[in-house]
């Protein structure tokens, strides 16, 4: 190649092309986002259906929702590795892919067993979003990075409430979970074509190879722990089986940091995960996954309880989706502000008063839940709060390290917000098994206000960890 085409293709200094369509680029990777997060939540009006038809109870169908996030909390940190190491465009080429394949799978189950193994295929596509963040860093314009990253970590809501529309919909007028899949298929396949044809591969590759070890400990730690959150009831919380699970997530935490620690090129580099530049914004994001995706669960059972129990909205599963419209609504229009928001206070005060905003959303619903309406405010609110967090936290994530390693870092992000929506999925299925009206296996309505409050407060302690780290910043 001539110096003149190698100038034109690379910014020497960080490697950065400088030439590309960053709009094009944009539209695709947040498309690839969208239908990421989409597919995180479709299942989820679709619950009760699933129970019914399966024959279960409402903490084994729960994980229909959870295995997707565990797979995700455990294939993002290791293909973001990857993605620093091969290449980020290839990685998300593949794991829309495997998004792909999980969709067919779930649209052809017929047992609930295969269902939630097509579901952890489709959980693994959680890396896009750190991925697409890295990209975005290697390749945009410096000056419309932030705003560019805050779009796509928008997505995450946007999708999240989209998704509960688009299953509404197509539930209304069909009485199975499959065509829901086969959508999530053909959007993954537009979302594929779209990054192939307007991403570009560049930055600076960090080589090495992967921590298979690391990975194989980390999935056995989320899986001991999230079994024994989510049958604690069923079990006993005393019972045997539990604590012997919560043991042995206990020694395998242990067990992988030992070997992260050592190991040259762990799949997790832990200053990443509790360094001082990162460990505020790791905990913010596993406080506001755990709301959001709590919060998510939650809404849509209590819309669909019958009035008849003394609470809840009678609602369809259509009716899930309509109500969470305007949160849908407010996210984009709100994640669009969250880059000249930063840009004024920095992302910790962005992503502080984002996550207060949230905050009140949860517990305006906690104290007001006896009609559409407040479900309506509940919604709006709730967008704008998480609009504005998620956008800040995409650049919290990445603001503090190398661009040959904004890949992971971005990924260690992701993965302990997945975590925390997994962790939010299995506790908030346990205190509403705990917590039933008598007689029957309906949930009272102080679960709902219980877990509501544990996602307020977690909202509001990811609002303290920002404000704490905006100070911190600004001290000489």
């Amino acid at each position: 190649m001539s110096d003149i085409a190698s100038t034109a293709a690379v910014d020497d200094r960080i490697g950065r092309p400088t030439g590309g369509r960053p709009g094009l680029t944009l539209a695709a990777l947040g498309s690839a986002g969208l239908v990421v997060s989409l597919q995180q939540t479709l299942v989820l009006p679709l619950l009760p259906r699933m129970q019914r038809e399966f024959h279960t109870s409402v903490s084994s169908v729960a994980w229909v929702f959870t295995a997707t996030l565990l797979a995700g909390a455990v294939a993002t940190p290791l293909l973001s590795r990857f993605g620093d190491m091969y290449g980020k465009k290839k990685m998300i080429m593949l794991t829309m892919v495997v998004l792909l394949v999980g969709s067919v799978i779930c649209a052809l189950s017929t047992s609930l067993g295969l269902l939630v193994a097509g579901r952890a295929l489709q959980g693994a596509s959680s890396a896009v979003i750190p991925l697409a963040i890295g990209t975005i860093r290697d390749t945009f314009p410096r000056e419309r990075v932030t705003a560019a990253i805050g779009v796509v970590s928008a997505t995450l809501g946007v999708g999240g409430a989209l998704g509960m529309l688009v299953t509404g919909v197509v539930a209304e007028h069909t009485d199975t979970h499959r065509p829901v899949f086969w959508i999530s298929a053909a959007m993954a396949l537009v979302g594929l074509i779209l990054v192939i044809l307007f991403t570009q591969e560049a930055g600076v590759r960090a080589g090495g190879r992967p921590d298979i070890v690391g990975a194989l400990l980390l999935a056995g730690f989320l899986v001991a722990l999230l079994l024994g959150i989510s049958q604690g009831n069923d079990w006993g919380w005393s019972d045997g089986r539990t604590v012997t699970l919560f043991g042995v997530a206990a020694v395998l935490a242990v067990v992988w940091i030992m070997v992260e620690r050592r190991v040259a090129e762990p799949l997790v580099q832990l200053r990443l995960l509790a360094g001082p530049q990162s460990l505020s914004a790791n905990i913010a994001s596993l406080m506001l996954g755990f709301a959001l995706f709590g919060s998510f669960s939650l809404v849509s059972q209590f819309i669909q309880t019958p009035e008849e129990v003394g609470y809840g909205l009678s609602g369809s599963v259509l009716d899930v989706g309509l109500y969470m419209l305007p949160s849908t609504i407010t996210m984009l229009v709100f994640s669009a502000l969250a880059g000249p928001l930063e840009a004024r206070l920095g992302a910790a005060r962005t992503m502080a008063l984002g996550s207060f905003v949230a905050a009140l959303a949860f517990v305006w619903l906690a104290v007001n839940h006896d009609s559409g309406a407040d479900l309506l405010i509940f919604s709006g609110v709730q967008g704008i709060g998480v609009g504005v967090a998620y956008a800040a936290l995409g650049t919290m994530a990445v603001q503090h390290v190398p661009m040959d390693q904004s890949g992971i870092a971005s990924g260690v992000n992701a993965l302990v917000r997945t975590g925390g929506g997994s962790i939010a999925s299995a506790a908030t299925a346990a205190v509403l098994a705990g917590q039933v009206i008598k007689d029957t296996g309906v949930p009272s309505v102080d679960g709902y206000v219980i877990c509501l409050f544990f996602a307020a407060g977690a909202a509001l302690l990811a609002s303290v960890l920002g404000a704490a780290e905006s100070m911190r910043q600004r001290t000489p």
